[in-house]
């Protein structure tokens, strides 16, 4: 059997390193608030190009916080809206609503499955306050056009980087990096994963990152002190040890998810899957590599008999979910249409070039070639 992630094995690589500093921090005694976090924070801040980072529970909450600091701090208002592109994780979605604010879906191009900025406009009201980038996969949204809409309307643009750790937009700065504030997730799939929940805010903001901070701890400006509602959703010792590890190897493993990616690409030309762009310059980190083909569910069926393990992201767009059925009726094709043939290839920085290579015969074979 082939798996889709081998997770074991990938924390196996990291083995020694990673209980050497969960170890430290169990004897230290100091278990939140303490050094690991800073340290996290600093070097992960430094890595993607912000002057702050603030580590949180999880990405829902880090994407939800940012909303709820941009309220308390006055910039937006509840019932104010937030575009974000209609093909995602319901999580996206929910921390617009999380934060009492209204999502707004714009259809993605099919061609990077990402928002498409020249729909942006169109959706744009007059309670509209920001837009959502969702770098889906691990490929980098268009940024620049976006911004410039975004910008031209005074709307904030806000990163979901939950998937794209470490990803480049034209060979610059990083995920994280290029709108006005950032969502991360440390789930334990992710390209740089904790061994639990986790998650951070990034952005040049200093006065959005105190406000995060606080509202992140119940809302605390000193202890019992809160001056803010807030909630609980701070990154522990355990986990910024765990992420300060991985986070030194994070490039060479995108890279290695690249090499797969480009293998993947070449291996796979002369089938009639639709596939993703691969190039080598960081733009695309391959969270996720995904194929396009109406004959998914049959396609999945098959690798699975040939003991390779496949996953569809996601089999439900979240306009179609029962918990967002107020917006059941809108018409979204592209949407439904990615969310209808996608499915996701093994991926893992400690997938082997011969796995890969028994997945591109087990594709080939498929389409009896």
């Amino acid at each position: 059997m082939i798996k889709y992630l081998d997770l074991k094995k990938v924390n196996d690589s990291f083995q020694s390193d990673l209980s050497e500093a969960v170890t430290g921090v169990v004897r230290s005694g100091w278990y939140l608030f303490g050094e690991e976090v800073k340290r996290f924070e600093r070097d992960f801040a430094r890595y993607c190009g912000v002057g702050y980072c603030v580590g949180v529970g999880n990405g829902l909450d880090a994407l939800t916080l940012i909303f709820m600091a941009y309220i308390s701090m006055g910039r937006m208002r509840k019932g104010d809206e937030v575009i974000v592109p209609a093909n995602t994780y319901i999580a996206s979605i929910l921390a617009v609503l999380r934060a009492g604010l209204k999502p707004v879906f714009c259809e993605p191009s099919w061609d990077t499955c990402n928002i498409d900025p020249d729909r942006i406009e169109e959706n744009i009201g007059p309670r509209t306050r920001a837009v959502m980038t969702v770098h889906l996969y691990g490929r980098v949204c268009e940024m620049t056009t976006v911004k410039e809409k975004a910008h031209k309307y005074g709307l904030f643009v806000v990163e979901d980087c939950a998937q794209a750790h470490g990803a480049l937009y034209e060979g610059g700065k990083r995920a994280g990096a290029l709108g006005d504030a950032a969502g991360f997730s440390f789930y334990p799939g992710k390209n740089l994963g904790a061994l639990g929940d986790a998650g951070a805010v990034t952005t040049d903001d200093g006065e959005l990152a105190e406000r995060v901070r606080m509202l992140a701890n119940y809302g605390s400006s000193a202890k019992y002190v809160h001056p803010y509602v807030g909630i609980n959703s701070r990154l522990d010792e355990c986990q910024a040890a765990v992420l300060n590890v991985k986070l030194g190897r994070l490039d060479e493993d995108n890279r290695r998810r690249i090499h797969i990616a480009c293998k993947y690409r070449e291996g796979l030309r002369n089938t009639d899957l639709c596939l993703p762009e691969a190039k080598e310059d960081g733009s695309h980190v391959f969270h996720i590599f995904t194929v396009f083909t109406p004959q998914r569910d049959r396609l999945q069926q098959y690798l699975k008999d040939k003991g390779i393990k496949t996953l569809i992201h996601y089999p439900i767009p979240p306009h179609r979910q029962k918990a967002l059925e107020e917006y059941g009726n809108l018409s979204l094709p592209v949407t439904e249409r990615i969310h209808r043939e996608e499915l996701s290839l093994p991926m893992s920085p400690c997938l082997s070039d011969e796995e890969a290579d028994e997945v591109i015969a087990a594709l080939k074979s498929f389409f009896g070639l």
